[in-house]
């Protein structure tokens, strides 16, 4: 059987959503039919990709390998096939909890210098759609390891605060300790979050209550009191919800937050769009 594009479409879709239905609702197909691709997609290839549950799909060595690969060069493929018009929107991406001021700023003093029109969308995936050729660059929070043939510009670093649901009897107090929060369960966000368990010292992490997908997950899920929650400062101010709390952490580690951006045969303004986000950071409020 020959393999077609829409064969790697379809793997790259449930690779990142780990979930068929989300996966094929995606692609704009039947969950049967993305089914049924992904067979067809291992038997072509003669691995298997994908260990599937009745709660979640996750990928085999063959299939992490193989998603390492495609991630990077089905939207170089894609550019080639279907190249873009050299005057759409300088794209910005984002993985959740936008900032502001200082990329406001520098949006309108780049679309002002260079007559483009820049537009900000949100992607569910660690990398922001920068990797998958969604974004030209991406604003993104946390240690995230640029991969090969993608460049980071560190712009500033975050304090980070705890969430804690209402219900909680945390939710009374102002301020606790970065490793009394080893003390409690954890709700991670794997996908775009900000916090990991090596966060923590080997033999003194805090036990995971829930691992979601996205920030929304995530939200819902600390303020159901499924566990705590741990965010950049701003992120967790902006994002109020009726049942959750913050608290201070006085002597959590920063998070850095970055650009990611192609280091080669990117978007030939990227450069100037990286120098206007350095210096608006430089002289904000």
């Amino acid at each position: 059987m020959g393999i077609e594009l829409h064969h790697l479409r379809g793997f790259l879709a449930v690779a990142e959503e780990r979930h068929f239905t989300r996966a094929a609702k995606r692609m704009d197909v039947s969950q049967p039919t993305l089914s049924r691709t992904m067979r067809r997609l291992e038997d072509g290839l003669g691995r298997r990709l994908l260990e599937r549950t009745t709660r979640q799909v996750t990928l085999t060595s063959d299939g992490e390998a193989l998603y390492e690969q495609l991630s990077v060069l089905m939207p170089r493929l894609e550019a080639v096939l279907w190249p873009e018009e050299e005057d759409e929107a300088f794209r910005v991406g984002f993985a959740w909890g936008f900032p502001s001021p200082w990329p406001q700023v520098a949006i309108a003093r780049f679309e002002a210098e260079t007559g483009l029109s820049v537009s900000v969308q949100r992607h569910d995936a660690k990398l922001g759609g920068v990797d998958r050729g969604y974004a030209d660059v991406a604003v993104l929070r946390g240690r995230v390891a640029a991969p090969p043939g993608m460049q980071s510009t560190t712009l500033l670093h975050e304090r980070r605060i705890v969430a804690v649901s209402t219900r909680s009897e945390l939710a009374g107090r102002e301020e606790m300790s970065w490793q009394e929060i080893a003390d409690h369960h954890l709700v991670l966000n794997e996908v775009s979050g900000t916090t990991n368990l090596d966060d923590w010292p080997a033999g003194r992490r805090p036990d995971v209550a829930v691992v979601c997908r996205n920030f929304d997950e995530w939200l819902e899920a600390v303020a159901a009191n499924k566990g705590l929650g741990v965010v950049p400062e701003f992120v967790g101010r902006q994002h109020i919800h009726t049942f959750v709390s913050f608290l201070e952490i006085p002597d959590a580690p920063m998070v850095p937050l970055q650009l990611v951006y192609p280091e080669h045969g990117g978007h030939p303004k990227v450069g100037r769009f990286v120098e206007m986000a350095q210096e608006a950071v430089e002289h904000r409020v």
